[in-house]
């Protein structure tokens, strides 16, 4: 099984939204992405929440059958039309792909 995790940090402002409101959006976009490949086992989209500590406003946390899942959902066209917004959006990306 494979483990994929993704933390993003949101501009403060972008895409004419503030942090939030993308933050929600992308969130809305990415759960979008759930169950679109086989193998992919489980998916979930979390935001930062208030009062509980968050270097990073958006969490994927994702897992795979095996890299072949893993590269079937980047491939996507689902998870492809939400890239852009993504990049639009976000000041910093921190991933880790890891076996278990």
């Amino acid at each position: 099984m494979l483990k994929h995790i993704v933390m993003w940090k949101l501009k403060d402002e972008a895409e004419g939204a503030d942090k939030l409101s993308n933050a929600r959006e992308m969130k809305r976009r990415l759960d979008e992405c759930a169950d679109i490949v086989p193998g992919q086992l489980k998916f979930e989209v979390v935001l930062a929440q208030p009062g509980l500590e968050a270097t990073y406003d958006v969490v994927l946390y994702s897992e795979f059958a095996d890299k072949a899942a893993l590269e079937a959902y980047i491939e996507h066209p689902t998870h492809k039309a939400v890239v852009p917004f993504i990049g639009a959006v976000r000041e910093g990306r921190q991933c880790m792909d890891y076996e278990v």
